[in-house]
Order: structure tokens, then sequence, then C-alpha cells
């Protein structure tokens, strides 16, 4: 029997799933100002597509910097997460707040 994270993790090799997954998590961000629900959703990501090793090679940044980077505690910089979102296949994006809005009006 695979755990949550398990399953989790296997879902966010789906590039699709892994871009939804990783929005939601920003635009809850957006909302409330946890930023480490959006990090650790970027560790998840990161971890389904090869881990931090593979995401240190990628990025030329050292462990160790991303783990403090993706932890609890993390502030990232935006080159810092640029450079990870591009590594990992994708790019951030800006959108006019009533567009979000309306998006959660509809959802409701």
């Amino acid at each position: 029997m695979r755990n949550y994270r398990d399953f989790v993790t296997e879902r966010m090799k789906n590039p699709e799933e892994a871009a939804e997954y990783l929005r939601a998590s920003l635009e809850e961000y957006s909302l409330d100002g946890n930023l480490e629900a959006f990090l650790t959703a970027l560790r998840t990501v990161a971890d389904a597509q090869g881990g931090i090793t593979e995401l240190a090679k990628k990025t030329d940044l050292n462990r160790q910097t991303l783990y403090r980077t993706l932890s609890a505690d993390g502030n990232p910089r935006i080159q810092t997460l640029r450079s990870v979102l591009s590594s990992l296949g994708f790019r951030l994006s800006v959108e006019p707040a009533e567009s979000f809005q309306n998006r959660q009006q509809s959802a409701e």
C-alpha cells in the first residue's frame, strides 16, 4: 500500500498536474501569505522530477542552498525561484488580480 506522499510524488511527474499543483499553491499564498505551503509544493515537484541533487545540477546552485531555500523557513530570491522553476520546466507569470478574483468567485 502506497502512502499519500508517494501518491502525490508520482502525480507530480506529470507536467500538467505539477503545473496545476504549483498554481494552486501559489494562489493560496496570494490569499493567506503561507509561503511555506508553496515552497513545500515546489520541493515535492522537485523530488518527483529527480530530487534536489538533480535540481542542483540543473540550476548551478548547491544542494544546501536549495534545501534551505525550499524549507519551511525559506525565503527565496526571485532569481533563485526563477532558476528553480525554469529547471523544472515552468515559468513565473503575472495576471490581473481581477482574473484571479473571478476564478475564486466562480469556484464558490
